[in-house]
């Protein structure tokens, strides 16, 4: 009796998403960007990731993990840019020798 959990019986493994790879390729950017990029990768990254982990879920695609590292990337930048927005504080200032 076979089991969803055992895998395929030759070795092979699902290919991996390329929603959560762009995921996170687009969380890293918008991490990279600090916010500079008006938060546009991490707001990819969170739509890609959340589109992902609904596509991954089941099994039969892998790259669940890369999905949700690019949803914690994209909220960890998007927040705090946000928060920044809304106190009138650019998100770029203290790179650019503002001060805070």
């Amino acid at each position: 009796m076979s089991s969803v959990y055992e895998g395929d019986p030759h070795g092979r493994q699902a290919p991996t998403s390329g929603l959560a790879t762009a995921s996170l390729v687009f969380g890293i950017i918008g991490l990279i960007g600090c916010g500079c990029l008006f938060g546009i990768p991490s707001i990819v990254a969170i739509v890609l990731g959340h589109a992902a982990t609904g596509k991954t879920r089941p099994g039969l695609r892998g790259g669940h993990g890369l999905a949700v590292a690019g949803l914690i990337l994209g909220y960890v930048v998007l927040v705090p840019a946000s928060s920044r927005h809304w106190a009138h504080d650019g998100p770029c200032l203290p790179l650019l020798g503002g001060q805070m």
